[in-house]
């Protein structure tokens, strides 16, 4: 997402050398004072959505949701695509757009309706875990790199090549110290 919008990537290196500087790695406690940079890095997972279906669940009891009945016992396959790309939600579903995650004034705000790692009592174990780690690596490469497409190489495609999760189709990039 770094290579198809530079003009976030440069954001990103503003909020970076405003809140880190160049002289100490990122700590988690960054995070709150980094609110763009919390919006990207959210806006990755939306748009990216590599597992667009959760793990198959089964009712444990009859149910019923907004007027379906579910029997006991029935297997259920959560389309988590629905949810993160629900027109209905999202500004702007269809395109990577941080802005998703910020209000007016700036500030990052958390959707009810994220639901990457899935929901519920079923939901990822290792969410915040996952959640650090993606902060820390993600915000520890952009203080050092710029990302970008080689000047010989076509930009890399939007549309994702799915087996059981979507991945991006192979592409070059181009790692400049910053």
């Amino acid at each position: 997402m770094m290579l198809l919008h530079p003009h976030i990537q440069k954001k990103v290196h503003e909020e970076i050398d405003r809140v880190i500087g160049s002289d100490r790695v990122p700590t988690i406690e960054d995070q709150s004072k980094m609110p763009y940079t919390s919006a990207v890095i959210h806006e990755v997972q939306r748009y990216g959505n590599i597992l667009p279906i959760a793990l198959l669940h089964m009712t444990y009891r009859n149910t019923n949701i907004q007027g379906f009945d579910i029997p006991k016992g029935t297997t259920i396959i959560p389309n988590l695509t629905s949810v993160l790309k629900d027109k209905t939600i999202w500004k702007k579903p269809y395109q990577f757009y941080p802005e998703h995650f910020m209000d007016s004034e700036g500030n990052f705000v958390k959707n009810e309706t994220f639901i990457p790692f899935s929901a519920g009592r079923r939901i990822c174990v290792g969410e915040q875990l996952a959640r650090m780690n993606l902060f820390i690596f993600f915000t520890s490469l952009l203080q050092r790199f710029e990302f970008r497409i080689p000047d010989d190489q076509p930009s890399p495609r939007h549309d994702p090549v799915f087996i059981f999760s979507y991945y991006p189709n192979p592409f070059q990039v181009c790692c400049s110290e910053r």
